[in-house]
C-alpha cells in the first residue's frame, strides 16, 4: 500500500501520533492539507509544546475537532516561537521563551 503524504509545517516536522489521529478521519485529513503551511506548523508547534502525554493527546483530538470547525489555527495559543523569519512578539518572548509569569497580587491582610 502507497504511503500517504501529509504535509507538515515550515519549521515543524509531522509527529506519528498526529498522522495517524488524521489518517483516521478523511475529512479531517483533507482539512488539513487545505491548509498553508503556517497554519499546520502552528497545529503542529500547539501540539510539540505539550509537555505531559494527556496534554498531547487533548491537543491532537482538539486539532482533529478544530479542523472540522473550520479553524485553521489552534485556538488561544500565541504562535510558534521556533519560527526564524519573524521576531517572537514580545508577550511570547517573556512567558514563552523566558517562562516568565504574571506577578501574582498579594493578599490583602
Amino acid at each position: 500500500m502507497a504511503r500517504i503524504e501529509i504535509a507538515a509545517g515550515v519549521v515543524h516536522e509531522m509527529p506519528a501520533d498526529l498522522r495517524k489521529a488524521l489518517l483516521a478521519d478523511k475529512s479531517a485529513l483533507e482539512r488539513w492539507q487545505a491548509l498553508t503551511p503556517l497554519g499546520r506548523n502552528e497545529f503542529l508547534c500547539w501540539v510539540e509544546d505539550a509537555k505531559q502525554l494527556e496534554t498531547r493527546k487533548r491537543r491532537i483530538e482538539r486539532t482533529r475537532e478544530e479542523l472540522l470547525e473550520g479553524k485553521r489555527r489552534p485556538c488561544c495559543w500565541a504562535g510558534c516561537i521556533h519560527r526564524t523569519d519573524k521576531p517572537v512578539s514580545p508577550w511570547a518572548q517573556r512567558v514563552l521563551v523566558d517562562k516568565q509569569r504574571k506577578p501574582t497580587k498579594a493578599k490583602a491582610k
